[in-house]
């Protein structure tokens, strides 16, 4: 399949919400100093009653997002996932969850997005963090088509959503025009197959499809590729029916290895008796290289290729 990349998950991001603003006077929209980075110039130029500048306050923007939508609007917070779950982590936990108020989180530029900028600047905490907090959905989009719904479906949600963004450019849809079926909780399959599967999420689920059609062609491995966009609710039911044929599951994700999307797979499937081979990609428990997003995911087999050896490693063990 000829992924044609399109544009970045964040712009459409802003589409859609200046779309939904149109019909709808209760979207707001809270930044901390990221309109631009967050691709909001058009929705704030289009909308400037609906948007609400906070500066460089990541705990003030939680706490007055949280203040909107505790009066019955749709509040986006919209901030630098690295700064928003970390600095603002209490306000989240009991200003929006404990406190259900039903914030949309967004946070951009996500993982290693920001690259060269370093540690401080990646965000490879965040499903480790809010997944142990009750009472919040996490959502990842892998490309343009899940972002849409993604903001389309969690405006509606009457809970907390955080979502994540990257900055890189993604396909329309890996799935194609046949797989146009998306639910917020419940996994996709972007491609079937019988040897191995592949369970990604974000940015991430572009490699594995990559690296699907690789082993197919050269090498004779027919691989599923799940985009498991929701890391919480974790799509069981999917994941135990996948898990069934005794398989390779191999988890990839723009995370730590702690406490990510691969620790969640694999707790629910060790809890079921499960005793598929499995390996969790992802990054290690290590000082992060600085480099482009592409550079840090060579270098961590979060690629192509990098994929490519990780399957034929375990098929061969």
């Amino acid at each position: 399949m000829n992924y044609t990349i399109n544009k970045a998950n964040l712009e459409v991001f802003s589409e859609t919400l200046q779309s939904l603003a149109e019909q709808d006077s209760d979207i707001y929209v809270v930044t901390s100093d990221s309109r631009g980075s967050g691709k909001l110039v058009p929705y704030g130029q289009r909308f400037p009653e609906q948007i609400v500048e906070i500066g460089i306050a990541e705990q003030n923007l939680v706490g007055i997002a949280a203040g909107i939508a505790s009066m019955g609007k749709k509040a986006f917070a919209v901030s630098p996932a690295c700064f928003l779950t970390a600095r603002a982590l209490e306000q989240i936990k009991n200003d929006v969850c404990y406190s259900d108020n039903p914030v949309k989180l967004i946070g951009i530029s996500a993982g290693v997005s920001y690259g060269a900028l370093g540690s401080t600047h990646h965000s490879l905490h965040d499903y480790a963090v809010l997944r142990a907090i009750n009472n919040i959905t996490i959502v990842s989009p892998s490309d343009n088509f899940e972002t849409e719904q993604t903001i389309r479906q969690a405006a509606e949600m009457t809970s907390p959503v955080y979502i994540r963004f990257g900055k890189k450019n993604m396909p329309d849809s890996l799935s194609g025009e046949a797989g146009r079926d998306f639910k917020i909780g419940k996994g996709r399959i972007i491609k079937e197959g019988k040897d191995l599967t592949f369970i990604a999420t974000g940015e991430a689920v572009l490699p594995c499809a990559k690296a699907a059609e690789v082993l197919e062609k050269e090498h004779g491995i027919s691989c599923t590729v799940v985009s498991m966009h929701t890391i919480k609710p974790l799509d069981s039911t999917l994941i135990l029916n996948i898990a069934a044929n005794g398989k390779p599951i191999i988890t990839v994700e723009e995370h730590s290895v702690n406490g990510g999307l691969g620790e969640a797979v694999a707790s629910l499937l060790f809890q079921n008796g499960s005793r598929n081979p499995f390996k969790i990609v992802g990054l290690p428990d290590d000082h992060t290289v600085s480099g482009s997003q592409v550079e840090i995911f060579e270098h961590y087999g979060i690629s192509e290729k990098g994929l490519t050896n990780t399957v034929l490693t375990l098929t061969k063990s």
